[in-house]
């Protein structure tokens, strides 16, 4: 008797280019973004990085991603180091925590024209006692 080969059911099974989903990883492209770029779903991506990988989807993306994050941060510095006013001003406020502070000052004055004194120290209901207190 001869024995028949069968072939498989269901579709042909998609090829994954792991490098590729790699670079994908490291540009911050989303589950869906990615699934979509090797036109399959989002449950083939997730099962994939389980069976290929050892490790679910979100963990490999985390992985993969760190890669991206430091070279969009190195590009930020060069820009900043070359001149780059605003990223200057960006990296400040981020890394060494500097702020912009106004200098614009609000004065009140009493009735009879006398200047209230206000300062930011005080408490909202402290300010509104000086000012009324002022009207007297």
């Amino acid at each position: 008797m001869a024995v028949r080969k069968t072939k498989k059911k269901g579709r042909p099974k998609i090829s994954i280019d792991w490098e590729e989903f790699k670079k994908l990883c490291s540009i911050q492209c989303t589950l869906a973004e990615i699934a979509a770029w090797f036109k399959c779903s989002e449950d083939t991506i997730e099962r994939r990085c389980t069976e290929e990988k050892g490790m679910l989807f979100a963990d490999y993306f985390k992985k993969n991603a760190v890669s991206g994050k430091i070279s969009l941060r190195r590009t930020q510095f060069k820009s900043a180091v070359d001149g780059n006013v605003t990223m200057l001003i960006w990296m400040g406020k981020q890394f060494l925590g500097q702020t912009e502070k106004s200098e614009s000052k609000t004065e009140l004055y009493g009735k009879d024209g006398g200047k209230i004194e206000v300062s930011q120290e005080m408490t909202a209901d402290e300010a509104t006692r000086a000012y009324l207190d002022a009207l007297k």
